[in-house]
Formats: C-alpha cells, sequence, structure tokens
C-alpha cells in the first residue's frame, strides 16, 4: 500500500502506543514519517526520521518545524497525539497534576500547531489530525484533569477548523474509546472496578487505521 508515497507525515509521541502505532501505519502506507517524542534518540533510517521533542517547550517544538522547513519537509500530514493520562478523583488530584494534564494535552498540541501551521497554511495543503478521547465530550469519574485537558483540546480543534476554512487544509478529530497501552499499567483497577476490561479495549493499530484511513480519502 503506499497512498501515501512522496507525503511527509509528523507524529508527536511517536515513541510507544498509540503514537509509534499511527507512525507505523502511515509508513506502511509509503509517508515519510518524522516521529517525534521526548525519549527518542536522534535517527534517520528507511521511512523514518526519529527527533528527540518535548512539546510542551515552545524552544524544542519550534526548532524542529524550521528544521524541516529548511529541509524542504513541510508536513503534508500533523498528527497531534502526544498527551498523558490520569485516572483520580477530583478531590484527589493536585494542583500539579492538574497543570501537567492541561500542559501535555492541551499546550502542547497548541505548540505544535503555532510552530508548523505557518508553512502548512503558506503552501497551501496538508491534513491536521488531532487525537482526542471519549473524555473530551464525556464526563466519566475519576477524569477532572484528563477531560479538562481533552475537552479543551476538541475546542481547540474546532476552532481551528473554523479558521483553516477555504485554505486547502483538512482538519479531523479522532476520539477513541479506551486504548490497551502502558497507560493502563499503574491502574489500580481494583480502586476504580468500573473500568472496561483491558482485553476489550481498542488496540493501538485499531486507532491507527482510522488515522490512516482519515488521511488516505
Amino acid at each position: 500500500m503506499i497512498r501515501l508515497a512522496g507525503r511527509v507525515a509528523v507524529v508527536t509521541g511517536a515513541s510507544r502506543g498509540i503514537g509509534l502505532a499511527i507512525a507505523e501505519s502511515l509508513s506502511g502506507a509509503g509517508a515519510d514519517v518524522v516521529r517525534l517524542a521526548r525519549s527518542l534518540v536522534p535517527r534517520r533510517t528507511r521511512g523514518y526520521s526519529d527527533i528527540p521533542c518535548d512539546v510542551t517547550r515552545e524552544g524544542e517544538v519550534q526548532r524542529v518545524a524550521e528544521t524541516l522547513n529548511r529541509e524542504g519537509r513541510v508536513p503534508d500530514i500533523l498528527v497531534n497525539n502526544a498527551g498523558v493520562f490520569l485516572l483520580r478523583p477530583l478531590v484527589e488530584t493536585t494542583a500539579t497534576q492538574f497543570r501537567e494534564q492541561l500542559e501535555v494535552n492541551l499546550v502542547g498540541p497548541f505548540l505544535v500547531l503555532r510552530a508548523f501551521l505557518p508553512a502548512m497554511r503558506t503552501r497551501g495543503s496538508g491534513h491536521i489530525v488531532t487525537i482526542g478521547s471519549v473524555a473530551d465530550h464525556v464526563g466519566l469519574p475519576g477524569n477532572a484533569a484528563y477531560s479538562a485537558s481533552k475537552y479543551g483540546l476538541r475546542g481547540l480543534h474546532e476552532v481551528l477548523t473554523a479558521e483553516l476554512k477555504d485554505t486547502g487544509i483538512v482538519t479531523t478529530l479522532i476520539a477513541p474509546g479506551a486504548t490497551d497501552t502502558a497507560l493502563w499499567d499503574s491502574v489500580d483497577r481494583a480502586a476504580n472496578p468500573g473500568l472496561p476490561a483491558r482485553e476489550s479495549m481498542l488496540r493501538p493499530a485499531d486507532v491507527a487505521r482510522m488515522v490512516t484511513e482519515a488521511v488516505c480519502l
């Protein structure tokens, strides 16, 4: 499958879980994939460029965007995926934890858009995919901080969609339900008996397939 041959795709949070699956799926469809994550080691292999980047640090994100622009690799596909997850009742959530959820899940995507969008608008084409969550439109117990960040991300996406009307840039929000990734490893299931069983959850590959199908339309 080479439907994305010649396309440059930037995926944040691409070192594991959903982000890694998205990167692999887009690469399998022929895209030149740039993977961004804090834990990555700089390297370029066939089909991939790995760049360490903390999306909450504006300078780091801007440097990556400027480097790709100089290389003539303005993204055709930009996937805002990097995120963190916290399952904790509101009264047990510290202010520091609340801020961290907002910083990674909302401020980070904003900084990514600020860095990459100008060149995409100048070119007049591209596809921006936002990875949301069922928690961005359903209030679930224990999701005070996470839902606040994801509701905000949905709002950011909707404003982006309105502002990019008639620019040639397409926007897609994908809001999957619970997905079986390492984020669930530390969750105390005994203290949260209402959680779905991991074997019944979506798999990262399921979300990745949705992304690839969306950008290939």
